[in-house]
């Protein structure tokens, strides 16, 4: 099973998120499948590939409770559920 989950990147006191695509039974800092994003939470910032996230959550990928916090503020479940209306 997948998951959508943040990977901590950055230096000490600093710290800036990978949202990643990576197999429920791997470490935090284990080998991911891909990078389909970052959050930035000192900055606010966020970046995300939204095909690539659409292509996980549609194949079964179920995205932590943060992510889901992320991804909802960014209207990609709004676009998900169009993409399956067509």
């Amino acid at each position: 099973m997948l998951k959508l989950r943040l990977k901590r990147c950055g230096r000490k006191q600093r710290a800036i998120y990978r949202i990643v695509a990576i197999d429920v039974r791997s470490r935090r800092e284990g080998r991911d499948l891909r990078k389909v994003g970052f959050y930035d939470p000192i900055k606010n910032q966020t970046y995300l590939n939204v095909p690539a996230i659409l292509h996980f959550l549609e194949t079964g990928a179920q995205p932590t409770e943060t992510v889901h916090d992320i991804l909802k503020k960014a209207g990609v479940f709004e676009e998900l559920r169009v993409s399956k209306t067509k």
